[in-house]
């Protein structure tokens, strides 16, 4: 298994996983290979610091590193934009029915979390900084925006 340093023609940089460098030229030739950004399949190979083996025998490719592979290679599609109108319609409407906490957000997930109250849909505010915050702890927060009848 080798890892590329890739680049698109719209400048996005990424990792792209393959079985060996012949194998990312096939794909790559047959236009498997995309931008995980923009979609775009104008990719050029970055030059990369080379892997040093150490002592410990190379295995085959674990499940995992398989599927990555296997992500990497299918070209990316884009859902159609009704179907990202019904996912937002759906996460505003679990929000609606999530217990509004207001600006204790951050206090009451973290609450959550570690099993200090019980574990209920909440919602409220929280600034970019304790977003990340709870992101960093593990904590999974999701930002929805607003209804357009919500907005002032």
């Amino acid at each position: 298994m080798i890892v590329l340093d890739l680049h698109c023609s719209n400048e996005h940089r990424f990792e792209g996983w393959f079985g060996s460098a012949a194998a990312f030229e096939e794909q790559l030739a047959r236009a498997l290979v995309s931008c995980p950004v923009c979609g775009s399949t104008a990719i050029r190979r970055l030059p990369s610091a080379p892997y040093v083996q150490t002592g410990q025998a190379a295995t085959e490719a674990s499940p995992a590193a398989r599927a990555v592979q296997a992500v990497n290679a299918a070209p990316p599609s884009a859902p159609p934009p009704e179907a990202l109108a019904r996912l937002m319609t759906q996460l505003r409407g679990m929000a609606r029915a999530a217990e509004d906490v207001g600006e204790r957000l951050p206090e009451e997930a973290r609450r959550i979390h570690y099993g200090e109250t019980e574990a209920r849909d909440i919602r409220g505010s929280a600034s970019a900084d304790e977003v990340e915050s709870l992101l960093e702890e593990g904590i999974l927060v999701l930002p929805v925006p607003p209804a357009e009848e919500d907005l002032h």
